[in-house]
C-alpha cells in the first residue's frame, strides 16, 4: 500500500489557558463514506477533523493508496479509471510520535449514473444564508452542466439576483430547521426578509401548518423532487454553550426535533426521493474574522467547539434512522478553512469556498444517480 504522508510542522507550543485540552479531546472525525468524482479535487483538511486550536502541533498521517498529503490536508483528483471503492485512514500522532487517534472511511468514486435519464432529475436545496449566497448551489448547477450527462433541474420559489441561470433553492439568510417548520408570516413584504416558511401554509382552520404536499404542488407544478439536500445547523446552533458538551447536545436535540418534522414531511410528501444532510461546514480559522464579525461576543474556538459536536450529532442522527434514503453530505471536509475564507468573514466563505461545497454536493448527487429513475408528478 502506497502511504501519504504529512507531517505538520511545530508551530506553536503554548496554548492558552482557556483552550487547554488532554489528548483525549481531540475527537478525530471522518464520516463513514467520502464521494468523489474524475476530474473534480477532494481534499480533506485537517483542521476539519479534529478539535484542537491548534492542529499544527500534531501530525497528520493518511493511509491510502491514492492522493497526496500536503502542509495542511490530503487532495486527490481522481481519473475516469480511478472509478471504485478504496479505504482511507486518518492517523493522529503527537509531536513526539505518539499515536493519539485513528479514524477510517472510505472513498467512493464515481463517475454518476451508467444509463443517464433523458427526463431531468428534480433537485431541492434548502438552506440558510450559505444557500441564499447562491454560490455553491451555481457550482452544483456548472458541474452538472459541464458534465452533461443527466439533465437536471433545481426546484424553488427563491431565484436571488446571485443565481444562475436556472438555479433556484429554498435558500434564506438567518434561517434555521424551525424556521422552515413554523415560520409564518402575516404581513409579507415581497422580499426573501419578511416571509412565511415556503413549506407552511394556513390550514382549514386558518392556523399555519407545515404543507410539504401543497407546496409541491404550487410551487413546482406538481414536480416531486428526486433528491433533497439540506444544508441548515449554523443559525440553530450559533449561540449554544460554547464548552458545555450537555447543554449543546441539549440544544442539538430540540434542534433534531424540528429536523425530524421537516424530514418526516419530505418523505411523506415524496417517497421517491432521496435526502441529503449536509455536516455542518467548519469556521474560518481565523480569530479576526470572528472579531470582525461579532466583536468578542463569540470566538472561533467556541464555534468551532459547537460545530464539531454537532457534526458528531448529525452522523449520528443519520445513521439512526437506518433508511436508505436519509444520507450524509460530508460537506465539512473539503472547504478550507484559511483560503475558502475572507478575512473578515467568520462562518460565510469566498468564491473558492463556496465553489468546494458545491463539488462536495455534486460528487455526493453523482454518486447517488445510478439506477435513480425521477419521481413522478404529485398528484
Amino acid at each position: 500500500m502506497i502511504r501519504s504522508v504529512c507531517t505538520l510542522l511545530l508551530f506553536c507550543l503554548v496554548v492558552p489557558a482557556w483552550g487547554q485540552q488532554t489528548e483525549t479531546d481531540l475527537q478525530l472525525t471522518l464520516p463513514p463514506e467520502i464521494y468523489v468524482v474524475p476530474g473534480v479535487p477532494t481534499n480533506i483538511y485537517f483542521d476539519n477533523i479534529v478539535l484542537t486550536q491548534s492542529p499544527d502541533k500534531y501530525r497528520f498521517d493518511v493511509v491510502c493508496d491514492f492522493g497526496q498529503s500536503e502542509q495542511h490536508h490530503w487532495t486527490w483528483t481522481p481519473t475516469a479509471g480511478d472509478v471504485g471503492v478504496y479505504p482511507i485512514r486518518v492517523d493522529l500522532y503527537s509531536a513526539d510520535d505518539t499515536l493519539l487517534d485513528s479514524a477510517a472511511s472510505v472513498l467512493r468514486v464515481t463517475a454518476g449514473a451508467a444509463s443517464p435519464s433523458s427526463e431531468p432529475i428534480q433537485i431541492l436545496i434548502i438552506g440558510d444564508s450559505l444557500t441564499h449566497a447562491s454560490a455553491y448551489p451555481n457550482e452544483i448547477a456548472r458541474l452538472m452542466t459541464e458534465d452533461a450527462k443527466q439533465p437536471w433541474k433545481m426546484l424553488g420559489t427563491h431565484k436571488p439576483a446571485s443565481a444562475a441561470a436556472d438555479v433556484a433553492h429554498e435558500g434564506y439568510g438567518g434561517w434555521t430547521w424551525w424556521n422552515f417548520v413554523n415560520k409564518y408570516e402575516p404581513n409579507p413584504d415581497g422580499t426573501h426578509r419578511k416571509r412565511s416558511s415556503p413549506f407552511v401554509y394556513l390550514n382549514d382552520e386558518s392556523k399555519p401548518v407545515l404543507d410539504m404536499p401543497r407546496y409541491f404542488k404550487e410551487q413546482c407544478d406538481g414536480q416531486l423532487p428526486d433528491y433533497v439536500v439540506i444544508k441548515l445547523g449554523i443559525n440553530d446552533l450559533f449561540s449554544a454553550p460554547a464548552g458545555d458538551v450537555a447543554g449543546t447536545d441539549a440544544k442539538i436535540d430540540t434542534v433534531f426535533g424540528y429536523a425530524d418534522q421537516l424530514v418526516a414531511a419530505i418523505r411523506a410528501a415524496a417517497p421517491n426521493a432521496t435526502i441529503g444532510i449536509c455536516l455542518t461546514t467548519p469556521p474560518n480559522a481565523r480569530q479576526e474574522a470572528f472579531e470582525a464579525n461579532y466583536k468578542g461576543r463569540y470566538s472561533r474556538w467556541g464555534w468551532k467547539q459547537i460545530q464539531h459536536q454537532l457534526v458528531q450529532r448529525q452522523m449520528q442522527y443519520i445513521a439512526d434512522k437506518s433508511d436508505p434514503q436519509i444520507l450524509i453530505v460530508p460537506t465539512q471536509l473539503n472547504l478550507d478553512p484559511v483560503d475558502g475564507y475572507p478575512d473578515n468573514n467568520s462562518v460565510h466563505p469566498n468564491k473558492s469556498g463556496y465553489q468546494q461545497i458545491g463539488s462536495s454536493i455534486y460528487a455526493w448527487l453523482q454518486h447517488q444517480l445510478a439506477g435513480k429513475s425521477p419521481a413522478p408528478a404529485a398528484k
